[in-house]
């Protein structure tokens, strides 16, 4: 037998380590070309322009993997706290526009959206997470939709005087110098741009972080069980309710922060980007990346995020491929003979280390 390995090496390769370091070193190994790229100049417009959102899906699908591939819970609302947490950002930002120089106030803008956001994943969980399978899912999807149209008709303004709200019409008038946070059907309008990509690599590491501390944890192995047999977790003691309520709203806080971040990276954002489609999409990512295979979640939406940006050229044949691309990779994910073929090479492999 091989003599285990020890030291800083022995830990970070590890069996139960190996993971999150190959999550870590494929994000910071990204960051680092990338940034090399752009200050070269060898980045075009297009791909500039698609960073920063790329690592907001990112944060937010890492989010929805804790919640669907750790947990089990088929979360459909993950468009809906984004909202939250873009718009909620928006306000934030303009609030303390000409006070607060720009990173402090992402920062702040950030954390107020995650915060927000975690409550108010919260006291959806409360009445949600007493259901289970498509039934949550269809629960979860109409809780984003009401949040999109909530803010479809919401009006925020701001003047001398303070912050002004209203539903449905703008019954209010601005002073001087005032302006609209939150303007109806027309969203977020004339917002200052502060969000960058460093900023957004930082929050992937985070949810990085946050994840899988939590799922190598006491609390972690208690959610995994809860969803392996809810029968047999509740006889060994452990709180259902309690392991899933935290997968939920770390799911969502990850999501309202994504929000914020996205919401800081456009001078104008309209609510219906937060459509179900967004969700679904969210949730495509996660699919094919592999339930609670986060490696698996940050290559699958890196790819299938750039890939329409990719195919731009083709036009009309554009999302034909798209389609043709997912059901090629859905089909192989899922064939049983090759996760046979895979799980055979593994083995072979380890013997060969013992």
């Amino acid at each position: 037998m091989k003599k285990e390995n020890k030291g800083i090496i022995g830990y970070l390769f590890n069996n139960r380590h190996r993971s999150r370091t190959i999550s870590y070193g494929m994000v910071i190994i990204a960051y680092l070309i990338l940034e090399a790229m752009l200050r070269t100049g060898n980045l075009s417009n297009l791909f500039l322009g698609l960073l920063v959102p790329a690592t907001c899906y990112l944060v937010a699908a890492i989010g929805l993997n804790l919640n669907v591939g750790v947990s089990g819970e088929l979360n459909l609302g993950q468009a809906g706290f984004m909202a939250v947490g873009a718009f909620s950002g928006v306000c934030v930002s303009g609030v303390l526009a000409g006070s607060v120089p720009a990173i402090p106030r992402l920062i702040i803008a950030i954390i107020v959206g995650t915060i927000l956001t975690a409550l108010i994943g919260f006291l959806i969980g409360i009445p949600v997470l007493k259901l289970q399978g498509d039934y949550l899912a269809i629960v979860t999807l109409a809780f984003g939709q009401i949040v999109m149209n909530l803010i479809m008709n919401l009006y925020v303004g701001l003047d001398s005087s303070g912050l002004k709200f209203s539903f449905v019409q703008a019954n209010f008038t601005l002073g001087e110098g005032g302006k609209f946070l939150i303007n109806g059907p027309m969203g977020a309008t004339g917002t200052e741009r502060i969000a960058t990509f460093t900023a957004g690599v930082i929050l992937v590491i985070i949810a990085l972080v946050i994840v899988y501390n939590l799922i190598y944890s006491r609390s972690g192995r208690a959610i995994m069980a809860a969803r392996d047999n809810r029968i047999a977790a509740e006889s060994i003691g452990i709180d259902i309710a309690k392991t899933k309520m935290m997968a939920f709203v770390i799911s969502a806080a990850l999501a309202g922060a994504a929000g914020a971040l996205y919401g800081l990276n456009y001078s104008t954002m309209v609510a219906s980007k937060f459509d179900y489609n967004t969700s679904i999409l969210i949730l495509v990512y996660v699919v094919l990346g592999g339930l609670g295979n986060f490696n698996g979640t940050l290559i699958a939406t890196v790819v299938l995020f750039l890939l329409p940006q990719l195919l731009r050229g083709l036009q009309d044949y554009r999302m034909l491929i798209y389609a043709i691309i997912l059901i090629v990779i859905m089909l192989v994910t899922n064939n049983e003979l090759l996760k046979t073929k895979v799980a055979s090479l593994r083995g072979r492999k380890q013997k060969a280390k013992a």
